[in-house]
């Protein structure tokens, strides 16, 4: 059990035997009454996040949580787009045949930039009031991967009005913004919290 004040960001708590991550954390005093700690919390199975406030007297239980090694294949879109939903495969890192689908939401802004074959890290939810077996409820994708250039524009002389960038295409369908030196066959390292170039790995 967490008292009020360890309710700390990085935490993953339980409310109402639901999965909750501590995104921020404020403890503050109102004038003479008793501390309170303001919290923003992000459920882990439907993204959405809330705001709650724990008194002195509460007390809040440490989610049980494991981690499961899996192995991402392939996604496929499920209806017409733009409207279609995406579709996320991935098999138990020695089982192939133990095969199975994550939504959007679970597999997070990283999953777009997952090669076949990229053993993840599954965060798994053990629920106190079900027998059934844990729940992946989000995966630990390495902050910075390595991808090759798939498309890149060819630079245009005097191009600053979009801060010297253009929009370039990665090797798994993803797309970001890259310097104007980037070129199709490099290989660049891309921050997957952000969705972000960082840098030039490797020339063509």
């Amino acid at each position: 059990m967490l008292e009020y004040n360890e309710i700390l960001p990085k935490k993953v708590i339980l409310l109402n035997n639901e999965p909750y991550e501590v995104l921020d954390a404020h403890v503050f005093r109102k004038q003479q009454r008793k501390p309170v700690n303001q919290t923003k919390l992000r459920h882990l199975v439907t993204g959405k996040v809330t705001e709650q406030a724990f008194h002195v007297s509460e007390k809040v239980a440490e989610a049980d949580l494991s981690t499961k090694q899996i192995k991402y294949l392939y996604t496929r879109v499920v209806g017409s787009l733009p409207a279609g939903r995406q579709e996320h495969w991935f098999c138990a890192e020695q089982n192939p045949a133990e095969r199975f689908t994550l939504p959007e939401q679970t597999v997070g802004l990283g999953g777009k930039f997952l090669k076949p074959n990229t053993v993840v890290e599954g965060l798994v939810f053990d629920d106190p009031s079900n027998e059934k077996p844990g729940k992946i409820i989000s995966l630990r994708i390495p902050i910075k991967v390595e991808l090759a250039v798939k498309e890149a524009p060819p630079a245009v002389k005097g191009n600053t009005a979009q801060g010297g960038t253009k929009l370039i295409v990665l090797e798994t369908g993803a797309t970001v913004n890259a310097p104007l030196f980037i070129n199709e066959g490099d290989v660049v390292r891309i921050n997957t919290e952000t969705g972000e170039y960082t840098e030039r790995v490797d020339k063509r």
